[in-house]
């Protein structure tokens, strides 16, 4: 049943949480986020964690440790790994970091539809997300000084990587800017809509 389990990051932060100790929902949360793997993992709605962590366990990856229940609090669960949990993290893991795939993010989508705008308004809406992807670097770096000691390299990889890949989406939008500017990138949507028929016709 595991080696159905569609993965997701969500689902491999989960495994990893638990592969040092039993964890709640409410506590996973706190930590994905305390950890900054919210810059890698998206967690901002609670019943996604909820949907995974319910599919986690009907694939038997992971399993309830226990109940408990207090009059403070509402009734909590507790999950743990299994053994299938850990081997199917570790397979994760390398298929990931061994294997490149698609994964259809949504920006080389609506660079694909451009010609639907003019070179004008592309121009000024990259201009704005390059000063968004600026400031996005200068907040990651601010969080990465505050935290007042030096950590493992390893546990700060992915922030290395999302840092390198920031900077050069940035190097890129300032080249297609600059041909937007001097007029090295351009195009008429006439043009464009009667290339695209003429495809059609192949």
């Amino acid at each position: 049943m595991a080696t159905d389990f569609r993965r997701s990051p969500l689902a491999l932060t989960i495994l990893g949480l638990l592969e040092d100790r039993p964890l709640h929902p409410y506590r996973m949360q706190q930590l994905i986020k305390q950890w900054g793997k919210d810059q890698v993992v998206n967690v901002g709605q609670r019943a996604t964690l909820y949907k995974t962590i319910a599919r986690l366990t009907e694939a038997g990856l992971i399993e309830v440790h226990e109940t408990t229940r207090d009059h403070l609090y509402p009734e909590r669960t507790t999950y743990q790994l299994t053994d299938a949990g850990r081997a199917a993290s570790r397979q994760w893991i390398a298929e990931i970091l061994s294997t490149p795939r698609n994964e259809f993010p949504e920006f080389p989508a609506a660079l694909s539809f451009l010609p639907m705008i003019s070179p004008r308004t592309t121009r000024e809406l990259l201009a704005t997300r390059r000063d968004l992807l600026v400031q996005r670097l200068a907040d990651r770096d601010a969080l990465i000084g505050e935290g007042g000691f030096e950590m493992p390299r390893v546990t700060m990889l992915e922030t290395e990587y999302l840092h390198a890949i920031t900077e050069a989406e940035i190097r890129w939008i300032d080249a297609v800017l600059a041909g937007l500017g001097d007029g090295s990138i351009t195009w008429d949507q006439r043009d464009t809509q009667a290339a695209a028929q003429r495809l059609e016709t192949r």
